[in-house]
């Protein structure tokens, strides 16, 4: 399309921005609401409207593709694109902004142009001084045609209102093309008489098969209408296929407003139809909006709040708004939708169905406040966690539009249900939700297979094997409590020793959780590195979540004093990062990431070891330093709500640390008074007397007027209602809440023998080699193995070093008397025919070795989900030179290389394939390529063969010619792509 020579109603742009300046605040909890926090740096908000937990979140898209842009909108960027309906709330991940309009003066435009250049294209300009937001509307100036856009919602509804203010057409442009980090699939619209257009729009991105339909009414008849495919005009009422587009042109009298509203659905036109007729079947913009209002003021109501500077009130109840964003209404106003094995199913009445479950994210302190504040919204996650199996055969892990993406670890679902069961909720089927959970932790994938023979995940075997361990091992506890209160004594007893795991990981040397690989600690190992062996963390970052044990874990590390000194590392430490880029880990205090999850229940672990005053201190810290009411008061991604949860608990005074566990760790509020209107019609009232934020240290306190010695509640108390008051001073009190029995507990009291733990220099050897053997658990007795057999307590005793001389599998069992015995350790150890060197003219990546320069032929090949466990190369060709030590006759090279785009990995374009017997002259032998398509999805492999014949040969040259970059198709186009290789065979 030509760019259209627009033009700049300046006089009209001061008269909306001024406009813009009046508030509509009525009184009431909403008027502490910034939806804008959150919209820079990495929080990945949005500033549009939406309701509680609603199905549509109508707001601005001012990007498509990037990490900044996982949500669709960042402040930093300068157009607008236009509105779409359906938005995430703080991932790291991108997609969702479905159907997109896009309203213009002028001469309608079809394609979105270029950021740098607006007028080339549909988006527009905008200042953020024209912009407002506030709960369920949001309001902005499109600069480049002087259009005031406004919208609001109901629960399944968006509603837009556009104010022309330039002589000439009108247009709104819905593209059905748009969407964020996503592709269409398959698209379909279709102009119903002169004021409605229906349509399906059909993608796939991090959700893998996501359907939307809508229905779109206009509150005025259609001058004339468009439709394109392929940016190509059609004569037709209707238009099928992947680029589709619909113009509408208006002829405004002089009020010059449209207002539009659209349903969508993920069933059917019908289901969006019924969700448009029984929301939505008047035209009252400003009873929508103050209905939408209302409804977030009822929700925002459940805590009031005395006392705490504006900033305090502000940061509060944006983050309970940012809280009650997701999970999102999945059903119909009808009780239909779209099921996890993608077929339509009926709810009985009263219920409802829900989609966006972050639950790595989310079950650490969103869900528990679910629970604390809304039980019975609390219940119907829990049901629909529970539908979700039904249909798919295992609980969600990170479900998104029906679809579960496989994304982050462990099988969160479980301590959603754990707390919510050992709080009291529990009108569900128990005994199905109790199922679902054993049939999650029997599974084989994700290296639960390994997790279950060795007790954790060999690096090498599996991406993040120490953070999955750990993980895995607090998700068995949870299912252990529910084994005890569903009476179920074997299975308690089989996941207790589960939970157990965690010792498996840790290094008594080092004192951090570490990953281990062939059965050794990985070296060389600096704890502030960031690698594949930990998720989106480091060894400092993971070291301490063992919310199930610990006590077990402040043993571990030594007794209390140690732990607590250990924990003053953490908040201490240098915040330099080493290893991988990895951009979740922010809001640094010392190695304490509070910007992502794993570190969120750090800071009152000194609860647990007799020193409440340290964790007043962090927590306070913590809320002081790294959230405030700028455009980037958020320290990290708000992740559908945990990071907010985090800080609206912690602003209350109080933490749910181990989730399944009824009881809250005591911190320190920042208001006055805080009260919480129970669900059940009583409230919990946090008094704190002299709270400011240079006094965050309780002095005494009282529960119910009777003194209280402890720094930790149960939520049978606070939901049975009374008074918490608390005196608080500017020094610590290190009197109160020390003693032992006046501590939160969280302890396992089980005797495990850790793991044996070998150590060696290579598991591939020429000749010989010799391997030691050791555990960590003193008093411990190793038997093991050369034979293959699994050693038991009848097997030879280790006692000294082995010798080896032959490819051997060494088998290794640690045993202590009234300990439960370790895991059975075993690893082979390849004898190598002949001495093989490499030199490399590229270096791999000191990330991933696969065990350096004789990884490539040790006989353990790189492993489908282990980074680790392969030789990496960053936007670099392979080009190495094997050196065989002497002439050999060849018959056959194979290259195994990986690809797994997700990662950025792909495959090599080709491998070529050079010998020689001098290591001077080279003759090519092929150029090996293949058809494999760089959107081919999961992680696979592909043998580059290249038959010699019998030649004699010394020197073998392999060139792998990387991809260099990213796909534009990609959500980090133009990023820097890698090639992997494991294993090479040469026979």
């Amino acid at each position: 399309m030509l760019p259209i020579n627009r033009l700049r109603g300046i006089s009209v742009l001061c008269i909306f921005v001024l406009s813009g300046c009046v508030s509509q605040e009525g009184e009431g909890v909403t008027e502490w609401v910034d939806p804008f926090i959150g919209t820079a740096g990495t929080g990945h908000t949005f500033p549009g409207a939406t309701m509680p937990f609603g199905m549509v979140q109508l707001s601005p898209d001012t990007r498509q593709s990037g990490w900044e842009n996982c949500s669709g909108y960042h402040s930093s960027n300068p157009t607008i694109l236009g509105f779409s309906h359906t938005h995430l709330s703080g991932t790291g991940a991108i997609d969702y902004g479905d159907i997109l309009f896009a309203p213009m003066s002028g001469q309608l435009l079809t394609e979105p142009g270029e950021e740098t250049d607006p007028e080339t294209g549909y988006r527009s300009a905008f200042s953020h001084a024209s912009e407002k937001a506030e709960p369920g509307y949001y309001r902005v100036i499109l600069k480049d045609d002087m259009i005031e856009a406004e919208m609001t919602v109901t629960e399944r509804v968006g509603f837009h209102r556009y104010t022309f203010t330039q002589n000439g057409d009108s247009h709104i442009l819905i593209d059905l093309k748009h969407g964020l980090g996503d592709r269409t699939t398959e698209a379909w619209t279709e102009i119903n008489g002169t004021d409605e257009i229906i349509g399906m729009r059909r993608s796939t991105g991090w959700a893998k098969d996501q359907v939307i339909y809508f229905v779109a009414k206009f509150s005025r008849p259609f001058q004339s209408t468009s439709l394109f495919i392929d940016g190509e005009a059609v004569e037709s009422n209707s238009a099928r296929g992947t680029d589709i587009k619909a113009g509408i042109t208006f002829d405004l009298d002089q009020q010059r407003q449209v207002l539009t509203k659209l349903a969508i659905s993920a069933v059917d036109i019908e289901g969006a139809r019924q969700n448009l007729e029984r929301e939505l079947p008047h035209w009252d913009f400003e009873a929508v909006r103050r209905e939408a209002k209302n409804r977030w003021e009822e929700m925002l109501s459940v805590i009031t709040v005395k006392g705490g500077t504006k900033e305090h009130k502000t940061n509060f109840y944006t983050a309970l708004y940012h809280s009650l964003i997701a999970p999102n209404v999945f059903s119909d106003v009808d009780g239909r939708y779209r099921g996890a094995d993608f077929e339509i199913h009926q709810l009985p009445p009263g219920r409802s169905m829900y989609t966006v479950f972050s639950l790595w994210d989310t079950f650490r302190a969103a869900h528990p406040l679910f629970v604390l504040l809304y039980p019975d919204l609390a219940t119907e996650f829990v049901r629909t966690l529970i539908a979700k199996y039904e249909e798919g055969d295992l609980l969600p892990v990170w479900e998104l539009a029906g679809n579960e993406t496989g994304t982050m670890i462990g099988y969160h679902s479980i301590p959603v249900i754990s707390d919510a069961y050992v709080k009291g909720l529990r009108d569900y089927d128990v005994e199905v939700a109790y199922s679902a959970m054993k049939k999650s932790a029997k599974a084989d994938h994700l290296g639960l297979k390994h997790y279950k023979e060795k007790g954790y995940i060999p690096i090498d075997r599996e991406n993040e094997g120490v953070s999955k361990t750990l993980e895995y091992a607090y998700d068995d506890w949870c299912i252990a409590q529910m084994s005890a209160e569903l009476g179920y004594q074997k299975d308690y007893d089989y996941y207790m020793r589960r939970a157990m795991n965690y010792h498996q990981v840790f290094d008594y040397t080092t004192k951090f959780m570490r990953g281990k690989k062939g059965g050794q600690w990985e070296s060389p190992f600096d704890p502030f590195a960031v690698t594949a062996a930990y998720t989106e963390a480091n060894a400092w970052q993971y070291t301490y979540f063992v919310p199930h044990d610990i006590s077990g874990m402040m043993e571990m590390m030594g007794g209390e004093s140690s732990f607590v000194n250990r924990l003053d590392d953490l908040f201490s430490a240098s915040k330099d990062l080493s290893g991988r880029y990895q951009p979740d880990i922010t809001g640094l205090i010392g190695q304490y990431a509070h910007g992502n999850e794993p570190s969120h229940n750090f800071a009152y672990l000194y609860n647990h070891a007799g020193q409440p005053w340290k964790s007043q201190k962090v927590v306070r810290q913590i809320m002081d330093t790294l959230y405030h009411t700028g455009r980037d008061g958020l320290p990290g991604n708000e992740d559908c709500g945990q990071m907010s949860a985090w800080y609206v608990f912690s602003a209350l005074g109080f933490y749910p640390v181990t989730p399944g566990q009824d009881i809250y760790a005591i911190g320190t509020p920042i208001f006055d008074e805080a009260t919480i209107h129970l669900e059940n019609g009583k409230s919990f009232t946090i008094h704190a007397d002299d709270a400011s934020p240079g006094k965050p240290y309780i002095q005494n306190s009282t529960l119910n007027e009777t003194e209280l010695h402890r720094s930790y509640l149960s939520h049978s108390e606070i939901a049975s209602g009374g008074e918490l008051q608390l005196k608080m001073g500017s020094k610590p009190n290190q009197d109160w809440a020390t003693d032992p029995t006046y501590r939160p507990k969280s302890a396992m009291n089980l005797l495990v023998v850790s793991n044996p733990v070998f150590d060696y220099k290579e598991r591939g050897f020429l000749d010989s080699m010799t391997i030691s053997i050791s555990t960590p658990t003193q008093g411990a007795t190793i038997h093991y193995t050369v034979d293959g057999s699994r050693p038991s307590d009848r097997s030879p005793v280790y006692d000294t070093p082995l010798h080896l001389n032959r490819t051997t599998e060494v088998r290794a069992l640690a045993i202590k008397e009234d300990f439960s015995p370790s895991y059975v350790e075993s690893v082979t150890f390849t004898r190598i025919p002949y001495r093989i060197s490499v030199t490399y003219n590229h270096p791999y990546s000191h990330l991933y070795t696969a065990g350096g320069n004789n990884g490539l032929f040790d006989g353990v090949r790189g492993a489908l989900n282990a980074w680790g466990s392969w030789q990496g190369f960053h936007a670099v060709d392979l080009d190495a030179v094997i050196d065989l030590g002497e002439v050999r006759k060849v018959n056959r090279i194979t290259a195994t290389c990986l690809q797994s785009w997700a990662s950025w990995i792909w495959l090599p374009k080709s491998v070529t394939f050079s010998v020689s017997q001098d290591g001077r002259t080279f003759k090519s032998l092929g150029r090996q390529t293949h058809d494999v398509s760089l959107e081919k999805d999961g992680s696979f492999t592909k043998d580059f063969v290249q038959e010699t014949s019998g030649e004699a040969i010394r020197y073998i040259k392999l060139f792998a010619e990387n991809v260099r970059t990213c796909p534009d198709w990609h959500p980090g186009a133009t990023g820097k792509a890698w090639i992997f290789i494991d294993e090479v065979v040469i026979e």
